[in-house]
């Protein structure tokens, strides 16, 4: 191992290597590719940068110049990349290495003047490094490694088509390092394209569960499962603790409900910008919060130092999320526990869960509140202060506290003072217990009316009960039970309400238009009520239906005259026709290629009376569609064309005195408009006629002069 980096692991008390960085400092693979498996918590960053460290120092001890970067260090998240670029500055620091991020969210300005300063290794995430490459602000020709650090989460995130596009501009002799705790089959696609003979590398405890995390699936009550995450925290009073919400929405009401409950709490999300998520995790590490809410956005890469307890407040969506969840803590030979908290209705959920992480959890209950004021008094018992040195001024005061209170006194004071800091714990139910149904008040005396309408009526429940209480003047409360009968039906209101809804409806007993009421001297016999069942409900007939006749078995049945195949022939003298019949469909056809006096569409003028359909033109041809617009400008007509002219009305001067008719032919009638086409728009009436447009006739232009000589078009002077 290079010196520098030596005496660097010896400062920050590395005795031993872990097996993840053993591994990959094997001096036979210092120039391979590396695809390597470890576990969350397992070195894997200081594991990395020692085994690039041969690549980038050669034989020297200490960096060159900085210049353009000789290392680029991929991360999904920004927390992960700053923490990346914290564990390689300390370790390259005496090696003289200028490490810099690349990471969104940041000044882009910023990283742009570092990188033009030089550096020798860039950390960052795929879409800001992505940024760079293609404004040419990071120059890549004098790489020499490539890391993709948690390369399986940057895949989930959809970072695909950014890391081979940053893989495919680096230099081909590069070394490319990838690590991951899991290695699924995207991950094996990558390596055979942007790798060469990738070794693989997996550390011996791979596959087994983390030894140093104590997991615990805690079966709570439906409605006690945030009570039961406040129980974890006041029981544990860990130093550091985080607690896993799947949605935004959670983790604001959680984050809110804590700090009404005095812990101090911090929250992470993605919503919250970059400055906000790295106060929050500054606020961890240095005391002023304990307790983080967060996402899964920060289930990868953040490493608290003292962080002793994961809750797991909702499920993961999967093994890989609930591994690197509970990897927040156990790190580097510290213990740390991971709970999950699991109401009745995802017991199972959570068993398969575990079951496909390859974790043994202890199934048990959250702690309770006795629990909690014992472990408070063992916790004030086993308190370091009772083995400090006592002061004079501490003495002079503890005396004057015996002069005035009893031991006794003095001892229940400090409780509660110190139980005062501390939130109340929460009373849970048992987890099985479920929500006692709402007990029902007895109706107490009632009195029976009988309404004029009944099933016959199509009278319902649904609609009486609006109409006693708007008509009757009643509460819903004064109204019990409504029967219907078959022609009448039975409604029971308390006794208390019986006179006030008699003198609502006055002399007639009427309570609606063609509803009367009568008032009943005893309750009616409801068993006798005739039940009106359901339509689509009951047993269905045993016999054959009467409008249908009886299926026949299928040996009795008579069987089918096969339809005869038509003949060869037929089908030659068809096509025969087709072909003398139909004209090419190079062209369209235009009205003269069809004889006059017949329809377009069938002929019925086929072999032995048999009517063939034209074949259509295909589309594909290049010529018009049939469906659309006709072959001919001239409207389709289904009468067949004759001699006779258009219009009997004389030709020649008119009646009224207007321009005379020219001796031509009727002229065809007009082309269908097109709203696509200006010049065949609608015309408001009384507007002046525009002036017809040059065509093939030979017109004048509009706004032009007349041409001379007739309607021909001008020839062009010779030389």
């Amino acid at each position: 191992m290079i010196k520098t980096l030596s005496d660097a692991l010896a400062e920050r008390g590395y005795d031993t290597l872990t097996s993840v960085q053993e591994a990959v400092t094997n001096p036979e693979l210092q120039d391979a590719d590396l695809l390597v498996s470890a576990q969350t918590g397992s070195g894997k960053t200081v594991g990395f940068g020692l085994a690039i460290a041969q690549t980038l120092l050669g034989e020297a001890e200490v960096m060159g110049p900085a210049e353009a970067p000789l290392a680029l260090v991929v991360a999904p998240t920004r927390e992960l990349a700053f923490q990346v670029m914290r564990e390689l500055s300390w370790l390259y620091a005496k090696a003289g290495a200028r490490v810099t991020s690349c990471v969104g969210g940041m000044d882009f300005r910023d990283e742009r003047r570092a990188l033009e300063r030089g550096a020798h290794i860039v950390v960052g995430t795929p879409g800001r490094l992505r940024d760079h490459i293609q404004r040419g602000t990071l120059d890549m020709t004098g790489l020499r490694a490539i890391v993709l650090d948690e390369a399986d989460e940057m895949l989930d995130l959809g970072f695909r088509e950014d890391l081979e596009f940053m893989l495919g501009e680096a230099p081909e002799d590069r070394r490319t390092l990838m690590f991951s705790a899991t290695v699924p089959p995207m991950i094996v696609t990558l390596a055979q394209h942007y790798q060469r003979d990738a070794v693989r590398v997996s550390t011996q405890d791979a596959g087994r569960q983390h030894a140093d995390i104590t997991y615990q699936a805690l079966r709570v009550a439906e409605v006690d499962a945030e009570n039961a995450i406040i129980n974890l925290l006041r029981y544990h009073e860990a130093e550091n603790a985080i607690v896993f919400a799947n949605t935004r929405a959670t983790v604001a009401r959680l984050t809110a409900r804590f700090a009404n409950r005095g812990f101090s709490v911090v929250s992470l999300s993605g919503e919250l910008s970059q400055s906000e998520r790295t106060h929050a995790l500054q606020a961890m590490r240095d005391g002023r919060a304990r307790v983080c809410v967060a996402t899964d956005v920060a289930a990868r890469g953040i490493d608290l130092p003292n962080l002793e307890l994961v809750i797991h407040a909702d499920l993961p969506s999967n093994s890989e999320t609930l591994l690197h969840r509970s990897g927040r803590t156990g790190r580097a030979g510290r213990k740390g526990i991971s709970a999950l908290i699991v109401p009745p209705k995802i017991t199972k959920k959570a068993e398969r869960l575990l079951k496909w992480a390859k974790i043994t959890a202890e199934w048990t209950v959250p702690p309770s509140a006795d629990d909690i004021l014992r472990q408070d008094e063992e916790r004030l018992l086993t308190d370091p202060a009772w083995e400090d040195e006592i002061t004079e001024d501490q003495a002079t005061f503890a005396a004057r506290l015996l002069e005035a209170h009893s031991p006794e006194a003095i001892a229940a004071a400090y409780l509660r003072l110190y139980r005062s800091r501390h939130s109340a714990p929460e009373e849970l139910s048992p987890p099985d217990a479920r929500p006692a149904p709402k007990e029902r008040k007895p109706f107490g005396p009632s009195r029976w009316f009988a309404l004029s309408v009944g099933a016959n009526d199509r009278a319902e429940a649904r609609w009486l009960l609006p109409l006693l209480c708007r008509a009757g003047n009643l509460d819903k409360s004064a109204i019990g039970a409504i029967r219907v009968g078959a022609s009448e039906s039975y409604v029971e209101l308390t006794e208390s309400s019986a006179e006030s809804f008699i003198a609502t409806l006055g002399d007639n007993k009427e309570l609606d238009e063609g509803i009367t009421v009568k008032v009943l001297e005893a309750a009616p016999d409801l068993s006798s009520l005739p039940r009106p069942a359901k339509p689509g409900t009951g047993p269905r007939p045993s016999g054959p239906r009467g409008d249908k006749p009886r299926r026949v078995p299928r040996e009795d049945r008579p069987e089918r005259e096969a339809k005869p195949r038509r003949a060869r022939e037929d089908r030659a003298e068809r096509d025969a026709y087709l072909k003398d019949a139909v004209k090419p469909l190079g062209k369209p056809r235009r009205d003269g290629d069809a004889p006059k006096g017949k329809p377009r569409g069938k002929s019925a003028d086929g072999p032995k009376g048999k009517t063939f359909d034209k074949p259509r033109k295909p589309k594909s041809d290049g010529g018009k569609p049939r469906g659309d617009k006709p072959w001919s400008d001239k409207p389709r007509s289904d009468k067949p064309r004759s001699d006779k002219p258009r219009s009997d009305k004389p030709k020649g001067p008119r009646p009224d005195g207007g321009k005379p008719r020219r001796d031509a032919p009727a002229a065809a009638p007009a082309a269908r408009s097109s709203a696509a086409d200006p010049s065949k728009r609608f015309e408001r009436p009384g507007a002046k006629p525009k002036p017809a447009r040059a065509g093939k006739a030979g017109l004048n232009k509009p706004g032009s002069k007349p041409r001379k000589g007739g309607d021909q078009p001008p020839r062009r002077p010779r030389g």
